[in-house]
């Protein structure tokens, strides 16, 4: 038997498939790289899960599922080799329009996930301490076009209104009935933060800015953002005076998981003015709930012009842009 025959005889995925309908997605997920992301000479090691999906037409049987493998590790070989210093958002870029390509699919989908470490002084004593962040990169490329789009995740913690209220309310009573007058009673609520539950907050801010906008959205900046939308930032290492810091903090800046994403929110409207209305923002918390068994969740997905509008005019807008059809318009004419 020629030891060449398997090689050089057609690939069944080029076959046609007995039922001619085309696929949505097709590709691998669980992928697990080490790349390096940062500004050239900072880079850093994060551990990275790759998902590559391409569309599939009806008169194909299959992709081709080494290319997905090859694509990526070139991508990250031209990294770690030439040392350009990739974002995360740049690397799903890149992987996806060549996976188009070499896959011959009118569309192609990247995700990446990456963790990695920041190093950030404790609140009082400035001890240093190490936390894990996530870092997300996403990108679709078209014949027409590619959009991308950068996120990240981070945790803090939140402390709960009501319950506040409620205790207030009860400890106000009871000043009252030992003689303090309600001048008294306000002055030691300023001075003393009342009692409340709280959550550990986690939360996710995705940014995409359309074709041919070229104003820098860097992760920590994002992050900054999650962690400041938070009754508190969290820290893994601390002294006693650091731990009394973070509670009083949370306790003064009471915050349900809504009030968090609408912090996020305007904080992305008012430091990203330069960004154009067809910009893609999407805002999630998730609170992990100590006095319920369940947890609760909030988030807003829109275009930034939807959401200026919004904050600026309070208007609602029935219709709300979710990542899927912003993706999905990459190359397309904008209205």
């Amino acid at each position: 038997m020629d030891p060449n025959a398997a090689t050089s005889s057609p690939d069944v995925q080029n076959r046609v498939p007995q039922i001619h309908v085309s696929l949505s997605r097709v590709g691998v997920t669980g992928v697990e790289k080490v790349i390096r992301i940062g500004a050239p000479g900072q880079e850093q090691p994060y551990h990275a899960q790759l998902e590559c999906f391409v569309d599939l037409g009806p008169a194909q049987k299959g992709a081709h599922m080494s290319r997905f493998e090859e694509v990526v590790n070139d991508a990250i070989g031209e990294v770690v080799v030439g040392g350009t210093g990739f974002k995360a958002e740049d690397l799903a870029t890149r992987v996806a329009e060549v996976i188009r390509e070499r896959q011959d699919a009118l569309r192609a989908e990247v995700t990446i996930s990456a963790r990695y470490p920041e190093h950030k002084p404790a609140p009082v004593s400035g001890i240093t301490t190490q936390e894990m962040y996530t870092v997300h990169g996403a990108a679709v490329a078209t014949e027409l076009g590619t959009r991308r789009l950068t996120g990240v995740a981070g945790q803090g913690m939140t402390a709960c209104p009501c319950a506040q209220e409620l205790v207030a309310g009860k400890a106000r009573v009871r000043l009252e009935d030992d003689g303090f007058t309600g001048e008294q009673i306000e002055r030691i609520f300023d001075a003393v933060p009342v009692a409340t539950h709280n959550q550990r907050g986690l939360g996710t801010l995705y940014i995409g800015c359309v074709e041919g906008n070229d104003i820098a959205v860097e992760a920590q900046d994002l992050l900054a953002i999650v962690e400041d939308s938070m009754s508190s930032e969290i820290y893994e290492l601390m002294k006693r005076s650091d731990e009394g810091s973070v509670v009083e903090k949370a306790h003064r800046r009471p915050r349900f998981v809504e009030d968090c994403v609408r912090e996020a929110i305007k904080s992305v409207v008012e430091q990203y003015g330069g960004l154009d209305d067809g910009t893609f923002v999407m805002a999630r918390q998730e609170n992990l709930e100590t006095i319920h068994q369940h947890n609760v969740v909030a988030e807003r997905f829109g275009l930034l012009g939807e959401l200026r509008r919004e904050v600026i005019t309070g208007e609602h807008l029935p219709h709300h842009t979710s990542m899927r059809e912003w993706l999905d318009a990459a190359g397309r004419p904008r209205n």
